[in-house]
């Protein structure tokens, strides 16, 4: 049995879990005033598993001091790994981030934990906190270390969006429900590919073929769908049909999509995260800056993680202006409500632009849109099903956006439904539109 599958004294890890801390804490104040340059993170985890042996040797000793028989050898590596999880990790949700079955965490409260698996059942699980106000500790402590800066999650600042270790997306709100809630979406596929997405059937062959032709001829995309559909992890497999020598740059909310963890694939990428204010409301960079800013640093393609507000306009903008190829998710019931919901967004932002002009921005920008759908597959026992159901070539603008939907649902499968305007351009990356196959 692992360490993580023993019975754990959540007591002792969470006062180890304090001093290992705040000796670790007091080594980056040694170093920085000696000048020395910070460690790495590897450096800092083979660190503190140093610091966890120190804790628990003295903690053994102690116990034999007072005639009290010390942890065993199975008990300490219990507790050194949930010291080590609580520090680096997420404590006792780290098993349930550890278990490749489990697709999301809905958690209402301390001992309100509802887990969502692969196969489609939704189960009840064992606590993860002793008390609500240790849940809202521990999500602190994931707030200080995940992402690019630290953040607040607090009375004042209610409200946290973070990208755990793992690739999972956690979401957390406070004060403004009746307990602590935070929801985890699971990265169960972190590098994946069309090839992946097919083979699990979220796209059809077709599809396939025709996304990888799409994204080397370098048409800007933007993928649509609901929450928890499967819009980045298309996106990542998108991504990953860039070639390597490409320049990539991520903007995005909350850091998730991870590109730059596989430098093999994306060897030069540079991650953008928008950056909150700080207690005085000052030093907030908002998604807007951040894409303005990424046009000037040389990119190959600009990829937006999810348009949510008024970077729309800016991301429209850079796609009209040369960054052709670059990939966006977006929230929308179907490929159609898309141009709606950016016009929306478009309304939002500084500019204000009107509904005609956003369309106008919009035919010039986006080639084509992938609404991507998840449902109850009751034909297989009531299994989650994620799939791509339409495609949307965007056409032209007549004080609205044109538009075809070149692949559409049709007796439970998607079919080619209307010829592709770009079709030449396709087919010199190897789509034939006419017969949905290579040539």
């Amino acid at each position: 049995m692992s360490a993580q599958g023993r019975t754990v004294d959540h007591g002792l890890v969470k006062r180890f879990r304090q001093e290992v801390g705040d000796r670790l804490a007091h080594q980056r104040r040694l170093d920085q005033a000696s000048g020395l340059p910070p460690m790495s993170g590897e450096d800092e985890r083979q660190f503190a598993r140093a610091l966890i042996a120190q804790v628990l040797e003295e903690f053994a000793r102690g116990e034999i001091g007072v005639g009290r028989t010390p942890p065993t050898a199975e008990e300490e590596e219990a507790l050194a790994a949930g010291i080590h999880a609580a520090l680096f990790g997420v404590g006792r949700l780290q098993p349930l981030l550890d278990d490749p079955e489990v697709e999301n965490i809905d958690i209402n409260g301390c001992d309100r934990v509802f887990v969502s698996y692969a196969d489609g059942q939704e189960l009840m699980h064992d606590p993860v906190a002793e008390s609500d106000e240790e849940l809202v500790e521990l999500i602190q402590i994931l707030a200080a270390y995940s992402g690019l800066s630290s953040r607040p999650f607090d009375t004042a600042n209610p409200q946290l969006d973070l990208r755990l270790p793992d690739g999972s997306r956690l979401s957390a709100v406070m004060d403004v429900t009746v307990r602590p809630a935070l929801s985890i979406r699971r990265s169960r596929l972190g590098k994946v590919f069309l090839s992946d997405l097919v083979g699990n059937g979220t796209l059809t062959p077709e599809v396939g073929r025709f996304l990888t032709a799409a994204v080397a001829a370098r048409k800007n995309i933007m993928l649509a769908g609901s929450t928890n559909a499967g819009k980045t992890t298309l996106l990542r497999a998108l991504a990953n049909e860039i070639p390597p020598t490409e320049r990539l740059i991520t903007v995005e909310r909350a850091l998730e999509l991870g590109l730059d963890q596989f430098p093999e694939l994306h060897p030069n990428v540079v991650a953008f995260e928008h950056r909150l204010p700080n207690s005085e409301g000052q030093g907030e960079i908002t998604m807007a800056e951040l894409v303005r800013r990424s046009l000037r640093m040389n990119p190959s393609r600009v990829i937006v993680g999810e348009v949510l507000g008024d970077e729309i306009v800016t991301m429209l903008n850079a796609m009209t202006q040369g960054n052709d190829g670059s990939l966006s998710t977006i929230h929308a019931n179907s490929s159609m409500e898309v141009f709606n919901r950016i016009a929306t967004y478009a309304l939002q932002a500084t500019e204000r632009l009107p509904i005609e002009a956003t369309h106008m921005l919009i035919a010039g920008a986006i080639d084509f849109v992938v609404f991507i759908e998840k449902r109850n597959d009751y034909h297989r026992g009531g299994t989650l099903r994620r799939y791509v159901s339409s495609v949307r070539e965007v056409t032209g603008c007549d004080g609205r956006v044109l538009s075809s939907e070149v692949f559409a649902m049709s007796g439970g499968y998607v079919v080619p439904h209307a010829p592709i305007s770009c079709a030449d351009e396709l087919a010199a990356h190897g789509y034939d539109p006419a017969m949905g196959a290579w040539r």
